[in-house]
């Protein structure tokens, strides 16, 4: 039967609900390595470049109450991450951003917290865009309206990333009880209406089923304009509600990898570095990946914590890593050096 799924998948033919579940469910190491192969197989097929994405953290002032219990990024949350609240001037975010141009990586992604109904990500998209030539996604979640969305496509934004992280309502509700699944999908709806690439996610190990992770997908097919799937592994953080929740294992991250590559032939699927490990990259590449996100550049001039940091986000690492499996890494030319000018100083 796996055979037959795997075939089917590598014809382009469209999964069946029922022949992705068995995928999930298969506990043959064989069949397992199989599902692996034929969705790096499927990958390669139409491109052997791996995208790279840094990032821009703009700010962790979350007005999300209370707060998602998973959560390392927003103030006080977690000791580990960005415990002490910050907000990132205009300069900073173009300096971050000049040193993401400089390395060659071709894509950022600038993310923040809620409560700002998305002019936070409207600010940044305009720095980024009037000032590089970086692809841009930005990650403001549900914090989003018509007139912010209306913003950042005049300011030719690349991506939207709204991530549902789950669709298991009762799950939802207790991961996320300051949220509303509702206003999530509204998000991705408005992206979609708006006609802008959108990315949207799962976040895997925090309880759901594999029948909430086929139906997920599968809700996913009903956005026309998705055009990238992360696939995020959970991490615990100390201090949060869930920092004795166990984190999800490699082989369950590999595995929901590869079964979305083949659901999905010829969207991004991206894996960020911190929540597969900076030594386990290769393995989401193996696994039919083809964006690393959260990859900082040496001379990057911000912290990043909560959800990665420069030691497993490091750009040489990441390309190396690349290389070593016969991949390429999209890489940039690097421009010519400019005199750094700040936005103050325009």
């Amino acid at each position: 039967m796996i055979n037959k799924i795997i075939k089917r998948a590598l014809n382009e033919e469209d999964l069946r609900k029922d022949e992705v579940l068995e995928l999930f469910r298969t506990k043959s190491h064989e069949n397992t390595l199989k599902i692996f192969e034929a969705a790096s197989e499927l990958r390669d097929s139409k491109n052997r470049s791996i995208k790279l994405t840094s990032t821009v953290h703009l700010t962790n002032l979350c007005k999300v109450t209370p707060k998602c219990k998973y959560c390392g990024f927003a103030a006080k949350t977690s000791s580990e991450g960005y415990y002490h609240s910050f907000t990132k001037t205009e300069d900073e975010i173009l300096m971050a951003a000049r040193s993401v141009e400089r390395s060659g990586i071709p894509r950022v992604s600038c993310s923040g917290a809620h409560g700002y109904n998305g002019q936070h990500a409207v600010q940044a998209a305009r720095i980024v865009k009037e000032n590089t030539k970086l692809e841009l996604l930005v990650n403001v979640g549900s914090d989003l309206n018509t007139e912010a969305l209306k913003q950042l496509a005049e300011y030719q934004t690349d991506t939207v990333c709204c991530n549902l992280e789950t669709i298991n309502q009762k799950l939802f509700n207790h991961l996320k009880p300051g949220e509303l699944l509702k206003d999530r999908l509204m998000a991705c709806k408005m992206v979609n209406d708006m006609d802008i690439e959108l990315s949207s996610g799962l976040l895997i190990g925090v309880g759901e089923s594999y029948h909430d992770r086929v139906n997920h997908l599968f809700l996913l097919k009903e956005f026309p304009t998705l055009g990238e799937i992360p696939i995020m592994g959970f991490n615990p953080y100390r201090d949060t509600p869930m920092a004795d929740h166990p984190p999800c294992s490699l082989i369950d991250q590999m595995k929901t990898i590869a079964i979305t590559r083949l659901m999905f032939n010829d969207l991004r699927i991206t894996v960020p570095t911190p929540t597969i490990g900076p030594e386990n990259v290769k393995f989401s590449l193996l696994s039919g990946a083809d964006n690393v996100a959260t990859v900082i550049p040496d001379d990057y001039p911000l912290d990043v914590k909560g959800v990665g940091s420069p030691s497993c986000g490091n750009l040489k690492e990441v390309i190396s890593t690349i290389k070593e499996l016969g991949l390429n890494p999209e890489i940039n030319e690097i421009p010519c050096p400019v005199k750094e000018v700040g936005i103050t100083e325009i």
